[in-house]
């Protein structure tokens, strides 16, 4: 199973700065023209945003972390009548853009994962090198936290968790030494649950990613519901796209990256033959074209580590929409 990992810690970004993925690749993508509406549902510290304000797009940035609000209001000081933010998860895209007086779209972008502002915040809870909560929240107002998760979830539970959303495939002794442990002491901070891992498997310390990199990039996921909202977007973005309109999604594991796959395959056909149709039919969501996946380059991956697990999947709306 190949899992892209967005949490692995590695150096190669200055403190506190988030480095934009693919931005180049999603930029000749994206074929931005001034005049252009783009929404940027993943905004986090506004790279890719500034990038498409740039080209001369007006842009809509949204973002259920209240803490990419500073970042948010320079932009919009910036570019006061090309740019406006809302703290919002981009499983409400249809409805913002409604909102802000945009019923079609020329672009949308999704940078899914965790930005390395969040992992360089300890009381965030989403790193496990420094101490800090186990929280890893990306709206902080509301839901369970991951030491929730960790402290009541069965043990089946957990062990699923693990294997589906990180990819774990020890999950089931992970989970079992975790329930284990927990009832006598709970997990309370980031740097207790990490060792905890790595002491569970001690053979994992010899290279390669930290023990707990896929037990922590589950959590965070479910925390979020991260799946739930990428499954709940991507119709949505369809409903919204104008023809010529650009959908771009930027995914950290595979998870992520199979389900845009599947999407934008399934609604890139212009054809049916499947078991259930042995004639060849039109397909009736045949949406888009020009369905391509980007990679990393080389040089990038040397100047952010972190792009290495990157996968970027466009796909162009067609020029008629069907109903």
């Amino acid at each position: 199973m190949e899992v892209g990992l967005k949490i692995v810690e590695e150096p190669g970004e200055r403190q506190g700065e988030h480095i934009p993925v693919l931005l180049a690749e999603v930029l000749a993508a994206a074929r931005v023209r001034p005049g252009q509406r783009w929404i940027d549902g993943t905004f986090g510290r506004g790279g890719h945003a500034r990038a498409l304000l740039k080209q001369g797009a007006w842009v809509l940035g949204l973002d259920q972390d209240g803490e990419a609000e500073g970042a948010a209001r320079m932009l919009e000081a910036e570019w006061p009548d090309k740019f406006k933010w809302k703290q919002r998860n981009f499983k409400e895209l249809k409805t913002c853009a409604l909102e802000y007086g945009w019923d079609k779209v020329d672009g949308i972008l999704l940078d899914l994962g965790v930005s390395s502002p969040q992992l360089e915040t300890p009381e965030r809870g989403f790193s496990f090198r420094a101490e800090g909560p186990l929280d890893m929240r990306m709206d902080r107002s509301a839901g369970a936290t991951a030491a929730d998760l960790v402290n009541e979830l069965s043990e089946g539970e957990l062990s699923k968790l693990f294997y589906e959303h990180g990819g774990e495939r020890e999950a089931r002794r992970v989970a079992r030494a975790l329930v284990a442990r927990r009832t006598r002491a709970p997990f309370r901070t980031t740097t207790d649950l990490a060792s905890f891992v790595a002491e569970t498997l001690p053979h994992r310390r010899a290279g390669g990613i930290h023990p707990a990199t896929k037990v922590f990039q589950a959590l965070r996921i479910t925390v979020n519901r991260e799946q739930e909202a990428l499954l709940a977007a991507l119709p949505q973005a369809v409903d919204i796209m104008q023809p010529g309109s650009v959908l771009a999604v930027i995914s950290f594991h595979s998870g992520e990256d199979r389900a845009v796959k599947q999407f934008m395959r399934d609604r890139g056909a212009e054809w049916l033959d499947t078991p259930r149709h042995p004639n060849t039919v039109p397909n009736p969501q045949h949406y888009f074209r020009e369905v391509k996946r980007y990679l990393p380059s080389e040089e990038e991956i040397a100047r952010n580590p972190r792009a290495r697990s990157a996968r970027l999947r466009v796909a162009i709306r067609n020029e008629e929409i069907l109903s």
